[in-house]
């Protein structure tokens, strides 16, 4: 089985490179910017003109003759930020994102090398085309053969992201399959009634973080470089605590089952917000903010990712089904009602009088949802309602 991963590490690169990857960055992002500038009045002339990869790389030279700074950027450095814009109108065109937005100085900053890069696990260190050799805080080995290397900024810090193919032999799945039911009090509950608390990064920091941006809000321009780097520092803290979890949770579930079945969550629509407009405003807006703050703070999206590939590496499957009525639906009887479930903790049937912590019939819920449709799947049946038998015969 071939497989790519990314190996995520701290760079610690001194002052000078440091300063030389900050420009490379700059360098990426204005021919990125300028490109998309150049496409976007180009449509608007000709809207037959559409995005070509092999045609904006030829704007390069004449750029570089124009802006000699542009030289000193590795070449491709250069062409993989217009492979990321080609990316990104391929992602827009297939509907799967927004149309491509133009990048902000310190936001998102990044390069990639695809080949010239060595490197050097005894001693820690990475050379890095035009820059060289950059030390980097070693967490764990580096396997297989090295496809591209990325540079991130988060924060004040730099990251290297490492990717490599290598074969690999999965180990022999575990007969052992699992619901799971997604939810802001309780993170995750398993059908077989383990449940993982949150960790709630960002609500932990909440107050730290307020208390901060205050404080840079009263700050003059040229007094406040500081404390623009204790926010850095406290976001990343918290991007840094999230993946930690989220990385655990799903390592463990993916080790533990071969087959997890959990619910296909919009988490964009969920987390949108109810502010609403001046002529029609939104209701419940400051319960729903906080909602949406407590969603975002899960990692939803990032998790199903996470358990995604890792049960693939073992053999093993990650199976959405449909989210509707997996929390009305009695596992016992098959009623579905509004009426089972009146609080957020607790369901109980009107018709046959089944109780049960509400988490917990969701996640059965979606267990069985979840059977039906990989058995439909492999008979090529009609799929069946994403859950319960029949409705509710006392709302007719």
């Amino acid at each position: 089985m071939l497989i790519r991963r990314a190996f995520k590490f701290e760079l610690k690169p001194d002052g000078r490179q440091a300063c030389q990857i900050g420009k490379f960055c700059g360098c990426a992002r204005y021919v990125y910017n300028r490109t998309l500038s150049l496409e976007k009045s180009l449509y608007a002339k000709d809207d037959k003109h559409s995005f070509r990869y092999a045609e904006v790389t030829k704007r390069l030279p004449e750029w570089k003759n124009k802006h000699p700074f542009l030289k000193d950027c590795h070449s491709q450095v250069l062409q993989q930020s217009l492979k990321d814009l080609d990316r990104a109108y391929t992602n827009f065109f297939e509907k799967r994102a927004n149309f491509p937005k133009y990048k902000k100085k310190f936001q998102q900053d990044s390069i990639r090398f695809p080949q010239g890069v060595e490197l050097d696990e005894v001693k820690q260190k990475i050379r890095l085309p035009k820059i060289g050799w950059v030390g980097y805080r070693k967490s764990q080995d580096i396997i297989g053969t090295i496809k591209n290397v990325t540079v991130i900024r988060r924060g004040d810090k730099w990251d290297v992201s490492i990717q490599t193919e290598y074969e690999d032999n999965p180990p022999a799945p575990i007969s052992s399959e699992i619901g799971i039911d997604m939810g802001v009090k309780h993170f995750a509950t398993l059908s077989d009634g383990k449940v993982f608390e949150p960790l709630s990064p960002f609500k932990r920091e909440r107050e730290k973080l307020a208390k901060l941006q205050r404080k840079l809000a009263r700050q003059k321009k040229g007094n406040s470089r500081k404390t623009k780097r204790k926010i850095a520092r406290l976001h990343r803290h918290i991007a840094d605590s999230r993946r930690d979890f989220l990385h655990k949770t799903s390592t463990q579930i993916a080790q533990n089952h071969s087959t997890v079945y959990v619910e296909d969550l919009k988490v964009s629509n969920m987390s949108a917000s109810a502010a609403g407009t001046k002529e029609n405003p939104g209701k419940k807006v400051k319960q729903k903010r906080s909602l949406n703050r407590s969603i975002l703070d899960q990692g939803w999206s990032a998790f199903f990712r996470m358990l995604s590939y890792k049960l693939e590496r073992r053999g093993g499957r990650l199976i959405k089904v449909d989210p509707r009525n997996t929390s009305r639906t009695c596992p016992q009887c098959g009623l579905v009602s509004a009426e089972n479930r009146k609080t957020q903790a607790s369901f109980a049937c009107v018709a046959c009088g089944y109780r049960a912590n509400a988490d917990l019939v969701g996640a059965i819920n979606v267990l069985r949802a979840g059977r039906a449709r990989l058995a439909c799947d492999m008979s090529g049946a009609v799929r069946p309602l994403p859950a319960g038998t029949h409705r509710d015969l006392l709302q007719h």
